[in-house]
């Protein structure tokens, strides 16, 4: 017997099929609560999907912003979803001291040790109140920014030509995470690993850290006996974990070794050299001393303190300027406005010539720097952030936590609320960042959390903006950029918000 060409059982499975499809979603679109399983099974269909973000956000949405999802019952693995402002200022920021990164994290995070991204309330405290020294440290802002412009205009430039002049495809996501690893290993430790380079040499240590954070990202997302137990047997992603951890540790002491001696060799007469040119993060860490802080001054804790913070510059950056390229290449009117502001505070006889552009002459422009916090907005390089209640609580919206209840903020969903940025909120609009005139519109951390909000507010925050826009500028006013025909652009389920496949492309310098 046929049913319209099929036979009985390939109807009969279709029909079930759709059935349970079906069932994944109650009427109203919002996923429905299985015995024993929970939700489970709308999260597993959902995680397959190429657009499953912006599943994520759609069904946030229709739930009005924030939206428990179910576990299975034997598992105590709900989590609540929230992207409402309110809620979000009240976990970040009111009752901060209530939301931890919880129990777990540090299990999860083992290979940062007793770093900042894993303290918390003295510890966190003190490394917090160390790195806000150091950053604001002027030898150290001034090795940042010089070590930044080389690395661009030495490094990133000669790239750009050479795939340029050879009429070659190249993938700008790939280059964007070696100009972030190189600058960040360098004014992290002083060390140049050289990954920016037409060569595109394999990295030990970057390759280390990209097999840490794939392994952190499967631990959220299975169960902690499991991963645990792959552990103690040595296999799978955990046996990845292991040598990972071990190349870390031994790149990371050979680092600290080297510079405890080239700092006892260092004579006096080289200190105001030192000045002039400016000092890297170990190099401070290791020298200034701070008593009130009483932080430890050994090997491991170094080890910890940089590991941290190489984490925290290399991937983050990268990921923006990948995604603020992409949108500038689909939106040309945006390039186009970038292209004049710069060509603006250009001298007549250099405005159509190739130029590099110093911090000073970025700091004031505010379409570009509208047009990198909207590329944050809608792509976050850190797309969700976990938090869990110390003690049982009631957000601003009414929803009940409890100290076993995982507390998710989606910033990419976030992003795409309607009653957080508008009805055009899914629309890359750098005008939204702008007063009427011109100056750059004040906007909520609680509402745009890419660099967190708070007490735990990023610290590296204005750097990151001068990092950027130095790289984007040289870029946009030298150069153009044609996405390969038919190159699929989609962000992987990740730590970090990458794209799947790169961003693949052609480049055309715009002055040869």
């Amino acid at each position: 017997m046929e049913v319209l060409g099929l036979g009985l059982f390939e109807f009969a499975i279709a029909v079930l099929s759709f059935y349970c499809i079906r069932k994944l979603r109650h009427d109203d679109g919002l996923p429905w609560n299985w015995s024993l399983v929970g939700m489970i099974p709308w999260l597993i269909n959902t995680s397959i999907r190429q657009d499953r973000h912006d599943i994520g956000a759609a069904d946030l949405a229709r739930a009005g912003g924030t939206f428990l999802l179910k576990g299975p019952w034997f598992a105590n693995a709900d989590m609540l979803f929230t992207a409402d402002p309110a809620n979000v200022r009240y976990i970040l920021n009111q009752k901060y001291e209530n939301f931890q990164k919880g129990s777990e994290f540090k299990v999860i995070f083992d290979v940062l040790g007793d770093g900042i991204f894993n303290a918390e309330d003295h510890l966190w405290r003190k490394q917090r109140r160390h790195a806000q020294v150091l950053f604001n440290h002027h030898q150290f802002r001034r090795f940042l920014m010089r070590t930044s412009q080389e690395k661009i205009e030495n490094g990133l430039l000669k790239i750009i030509d050479h795939v340029s002049k050879k009429g070659l495809v190249v993938d700008m996501q790939d280059v964007f995470q070696r100009l972030s690893f190189d600058t960040t290993c360098m004014f992290v430790t002083g060390y140049d690993p050289m990954s920016l380079s037409v060569e595109f040499p394999d990295v030990p240590f970057s390759k280390a850290l990209d097999d840490v954070e794939e392994v952190i990202f499967t631990r959220h997302v299975i169960p902690q006996y499991l991963w645990k137990l792959l552990r103690w047997m040595n296999i799978g992603c955990e046996r990845k974990m292991k040598e990972a951890h071990k190349a870390l540790d031994r790149i990371m002491y050979t680092y600290i070794s080297r510079k405890r001696i080239e700092l006892r060799s260092r004579e006096v007469k080289c200190r105001e050299k030192k000045d002039e040119e400016g000092v890297d993060l170990l190099t401070l860490y290791l020298t200034e001393e701070d008593k009130s802080l009483e932080l430890k001054n050994d090997d491991k804790f170094a080890r910890d303190i940089i590991l941290n913070h190489m984490l925290a510059g290399r991937d983050t950056t990268s990921s923006a300027l990948t995604w603020f390229l992409w949108l500038v290449i689909t939106h040309p009117e945006v390039e186009a406005k970038i292209r004049d502001e710069l060509k603006a505070i250009l001298p007549h006889e250099e405005a159509q010539t190739r130029r590099l552009f110093s911090e000073a002459e970025l700091s004031g422009l505010s379409y570009l720097h509208a047009a990198i916090s909207e590329a944050l907005r809608l792509y976050p390089p850190v797309p969700f952030q976990h938090k869990e209640a110390t003690k049982a609580d009631i957000l601003p919206t009414g929803h009940q936590v409890h100290p076993e209840l995982r507390v998710m903020i989606p910033l990419y969903s976030m992003a795409r609320m309607a009653h957080v940025w508008g009805k055009d909120c899914w629309e890359f609009k750098p005008e939204r960042w702008i007063c009427d005139d011109g100056r750059t519109k004040h906007v909520p951390p609680y509402k745009f959390v890419s660099f967190n909000a708070g007490p735990r507010t990023c610290l590296g925050k204005n750097m990151a903006y001068s990092q950027m826009k130095l790289a984007a500028a040289a870029l946009i006013h030298n150069y153009s950029f044609r996405l390969v025909e038919g190159h699929v652009v989609t962000p992987t389920l990740s730590m970090i918000l990458y794209m799947k496949h790169g961003l693949k492309v052609t480049v055309q310098n715009r002055w040869s």
